[in-house]
């Protein structure tokens, strides 16, 4: 596989994309342009989560890209790493939250258990 911090290769392969799909990566790069806007947020405020999102979702080039456009927006390396802590607090809060669901299964299956358990007739 190649580098994919290869900064060349990824021009190369951003070339290809928008030559195999010129009508879909022009929307998608003005999708992009309206989201990272100046809005009620600001342009810091955006490329800030962008770079923690990009943690969560594991994306290098994402990470590289929005860290570099995050510093150009005045964020500090001390707001881009509280901005990741953040993020992986969600990350692991998410994990544990859902724990809800496999509670419930276990609690499900205890039932099952007790139900086919229980003698016919026994009222158990």
């Amino acid at each position: 596989m190649q580098d994919p911090s290869d900064r060349e290769l990824l021009k190369t392969i951003a070339s290809q994309r928008r030559d195999l799909a010129p009508e879909v990566s022009a929307a998608f790069q003005a999708f992009q342009s309206k989201v990272f806007a100046e809005g009620a947020l600001g342009s810091k405020t955006k490329q800030i989560i962008a770079v923690a999102v990009a943690h969560v979702t594991q994306c290098q080039q994402c990470i590289q890209a929005h860290t570099r456009a995050a510093l150009r927006a005045g964020a500090t390396p001390e707001e881009l790493m509280e901005a990741v802590w953040v993020a992986a607090e969600m990350r692991a809060g998410g994990a544990y939250a859902h724990s809800n669901v496999m509670l419930a299964a276990i609690n499900e299956a205890g039932e099952d258990r007790r139900a086919t358990a229980a003698p016919p007739g026994s009222g158990a």
